[in-house]
């Protein structure tokens, strides 16, 4: 098993060769970077991988976004520490800390139970406060009414990859507010940033990418005539 002092060094050289040589250039969001350990946000088994630069496999078949994806994300949003954010799929709890760290609150769904008590853990482990994590399937309108999560939100995060952005999630944000997603169909996805102001969008695609698709979707029935 890696020491503390191998993974500062690894932390170090993913700052360096993943993240600030891709555009991730904000010197705060850099140090808070540099200062999580993101191992410890891993099952024991997995800590070993906590720097790679790819994808990390988790519990109940999913996985962590690379730490490219989620520097893109945190700096994509500029906050300014008085958002009310809702991120969809919480994983180990890994972006849910980088978003609380610079938001007001931070309303995390996540659909599979293991990884919600998991993320929960960990919340708790590293004195996160402002972050709820709750288990439900946020892409069945009717399950997220019933769980008590309600907007509106400033900040909608996605961490899976959707064809188009559900109605109902749609309607959770605020006039004024933001969302960044992974959008399109694999192997043709992008990380998208949008920034709403009334009934406008501006898009921006941050970068090609490739991810999960968005479990819990409602199923199509397909009508044979």
């Amino acid at each position: 098993m890696p020491t503390t002092s191998n993974f500062e060094a690894a932390r170090h050289n993913m700052v360096e060769y993943q993240i600030r040589c891709c555009k991730v250039l904000e010197p705060e969001l850099l140090d808070m970077i540099e200062s999580l350990p993101r191992e410890e946000y891993l099952p024991e088994h997995l800590r070993s991988l906590a720097y790679m630069e790819g994808h990390i496999p988790l519990p109940c078949n999913q996985e962590m976004l690379s730490p490219l994806q989620e520097a893109s994300i945190v700096q994509s949003l500029n906050l300014t520490g008085t958002e009310r954010v809702l991120e969809i799929g919480a994983g180990t709890g890994f972006l849910t800390t980088m978003l609380a760290m610079r938001s007001a609150e931070v309303i995390s769904c996540e659909l599979h139970e293991e990884l919600a008590s998991l993320a929960r853990n960990n919340l708790q482990t590293h004195g996160v406060s402002n972050a709820t994590v709750v288990h439900v399937n946020a892409m069945d309108s009717q399950a997220l009414a019933k769980s008590g999560v309600t907007g509106p939100f400033d900040v909608i995060v996605i961490t899976a990859a959707l064809h188009e952005i559900p109605d109902h999630i749609k309607a959770m944000l605020a006039q004024s507010g933001q969302m960044v997603a992974f959008i399109g169909r694999n192997p043709v996805l992008s990380l998208v940033h949008m920034d709403f102001n009334g009934i406008a969008c501006t898009r921006t695609a941050l970068f090609e990418t490739l991810l999960q698709d968005m479990e819990g979707l409602p199923t199509t029935r397909e009508f044979i005539f």
